[in-house]
């Protein structure tokens, strides 16, 4: 068997990926989910995304919700911009580790950005460039990385070469995002394998949706492959707007109970986190798809009767 690494690292992205495909929340509510996902030990969150209020009415309050938020010592915060406007709140936000996002499907990223592909690629190559004048890191999302809504199946050989793209542009770092849950662990091993021929040293992150009911197999694959990077929602919050099915990302809590029960170490407190995922179904009044949040960890015994 492959040896599997004893640590991984989870970001949440509950409170931005998460919650921009539910209806909007109070201020208050998101500044609580936020707060509550920092004290479970999590090392990472993506905290909000600064777009503009018609593309995603969700994120229209990111200022005020970051302004209020209490910063954890230890935890790494980020933030999703879409264009240099964008970049610019980030930056007088305090950001130092910032995300953007192109499609590796043209026709998804027109109906995401109104641009092709090469054009957002282009527009990255100047966010980088100001985004490091500020002395701020960039990672870079390639969504549809493993099928498109539209287009349907991505040649890994497109996906490598957008890579290449931002690599010399200076990117710090590449995600691959499973838009709408059409990755499979032969696909996830496919895509790996095409970008590593030319970018082995590039850091790299995997962000899975569980539409299809894969994520858990496609994290496992993408453990044997190495990778030790992976984004993840509390109670399976999530999805993306402008792809259809796209049902929720992969669950912190499933990912996590697994990770610790295979030895893998996230230094994420599960209890705590299941706690979150219940204040998650209250804030936004309805059930999460969680299946550790419904069953409870696999440790939970029942009591006999009487």
């Amino acid at each position: 068997m492959t040896d599997l690494p004893n640590s991984v690292s989870i970001r949440e992205v509950g409170p931005r990926d998460g919650l921009q495909n539910e209806e909007p929340i109070p201020v208050d509510a998101k500044v609580r989910l936020l707060d509550a996902l920092s004290g479970t030990g999590v090392r990472r969150i993506e905290a909000v995304s600064f777009v503009h209020p018609k593309a995603i009415p969700q994120m229209a309050d990111a200022d005020e919700v970051w302004q209020r938020a209490r910063k954890a010592e230890g935890v790494r915060y980020s933030a999703l911009v879409p264009n240099t406007r964008g970049a610019q709140r980030a930056l007088a936000a305090e950001f130092t580790e910032i995300e953007v996002v192109v499609s590796a499907s043209d026709t998804h990223n027109r109906r995401n950005v109104n641009r092709s592909t090469d054009e957002s690629l282009d527009d990255i190559a100047e966010l980088i460039d100001l985004l490091h004048g500020a002395s701020a890191r960039v990672e870079v999302i390639v969504a549809t990385s493993f099928g498109c809504p539209y287009e349907g199946d991505i040649d890994p050989r497109r996906v490598a070469g957008i890579v290449d793209r931002v690599v010399r542009d200076g990117a710090d770092r590449v995600a691959f995002g499973d838009t709408t849950g059409m990755a499979t662990p032969r696909r996830v091993r496919e895509l790996l394998t095409a970008v590593r021929d030319s970018n082995a040293h590039v850091p790299v992150l995997l962000h899975f949706h569980n539409t299809r009911g894969t994520a858990l197999a496609n994290l496992l694959t993408a453990l044997e492959l190495g990778v030790t990077e992976f984004d993840a929602s509390v109670g399976g919050l999530g999805g993306c707007p402008y792809a259809p099915g796209a049902s929720g990302n992969l669950a912190t809590e499933e990912a996590v109970h697994m990770l610790h029960d295979m030895g893998i170490d996230t230094g994420i407190d599960l209890d705590a986190l299941i706690e979150v995922a219940e204040l998650a179904e209250e804030l936004l009044g309805k059930k999460l798809p969680s299946g550790v949040l419904r069953a409870g960890p696999r440790t939970r015994l029942t009591p006999l009767p009487g």
